[in-house]
């Protein structure tokens, strides 16, 4: 009789299919006996990890594609060259966890908590990231292009050298993060955050800024030209050599904005709002007046 049990478990493991299933045939609850497992370089796709306590596990190198990570704690897990490619992560505790050169292509992490997460080299393709917390993020080298970025906290996350092109960072925290020589050209910037961040140097071209907060950013040397900046606060702003030819600068605050060097051929300046200005000549001033600028 006992043998039988046992060929019995031998061909219901056989059959097993995720790793979900063999812990529910040999009495492991996933929610708590997971913590600080080895499971890297295993095949996990499609399994389901749904609220399940994986914090500390070693996924390196796992295969995850399409695997349902959802609300599980992952916090300070080593997923080093992971493939998570269109994994349900959304509101998943990643905090701290090591996501380096992960392939997160496509996956859904709205909601999740990336706060310290490393995902330098990490590939966000296409990926959902609306709303995550990203403060303190290492996301250097990673490709973020087309990502869905709104409402996502970024503040004091190091952004720089990163491709951003067409991402959707609208309503995003952007404060003191680190966006030097970034392209953010085409991307989706509206109403978002961005006091004390570094951006000298970053492509905005064709960018939508309107209403965005760039108060007291370092806008040296970037290219805003054909950016959309209207209803922006450009206040206390350094802009010094930025190329801001063909921006919409309609009804945006640059009082105080050091505009040395700055190119504004062919701006919209109407309601632009000027004031104790470095780099305004006299015959500046009175050009950007005749072209409908208001100056305190």
């Amino acid at each position: 009789m006992f043998v039988q049990e046992i060929k019995a478990s031998i061909k219901q493991i056989e059959k097993t299919k995720t790793l979900s299933e063999l812990a529910k045939i040999v009495g492991l609850d996933e929610k708590r006996d997971f913590v600080g497992i080895d499971l890297s370089n295993e095949e996990l796709s499609y399994d389901i990890f749904t609220h399940a306590d994986l914090s500390g596990i070693d996924l390196s190198g796992a295969d995850l594609r399409s695997a349902n990570l959802r609300s599980a704690n992952l916090s300070e897990t080593d997923l080093n060259f992971a493939n998570l490619r269109s994994a349900n992560l959304s509101e998943t505790d990643l905090s701290g966890a090591d996501l380096n050169f992960a392939d997160l292509s496509g996956a859904d992490l709205k909601g999740a908590n990336l706060l310290g997460a490393n995902l330098s080299g990490a590939d966000l393709i296409d990926a959902n990231l609306s709303g995550t917390d990203l403060i303190d993020a290492n996301l250097r080298g990673a490709q973020l292009s087309g990502t869905k970025l709104s409402g996502a906290n970024l503040s004091h996350a190091k952004l720089s050298n990163v491709d951003l092109s067409r991402a959707d960072l609208s309503r995003a925290d952007l404060s003191h993060a680190k966006l030097s020589d970034t392209d953010l050209s085409g991307a989706n910037i509206s109403a978002a955050y961005l006091f004390g961040a570094n951006l000298s140097g970053a492509d905005l071209s064709g960018a939508n800024l309107s209403g965005a907060n760039l108060s007291g950013t370092d806008l040296i040397g970037a290219n805003l030209s054909g950016t959309d900046l209207s209803g922006a606060n450009l206040s206390h702003t350094n802009l010094s050599g930025a190329n801001l030819s063909g921006a919409n600068l309609s009804g945006t605050d640059l009082i105080g904005a050091n505009l040395i060097g700055v190119n504004l051929n062919r701006a919209t300046v109407r309601t632009a709002r000027f004031g104790d200005n470095l780099g305004i000549s006299e015959f500046m001033k009175y050009d950007l007046i005749q072209r409908k600028a208001i100056f305190n």
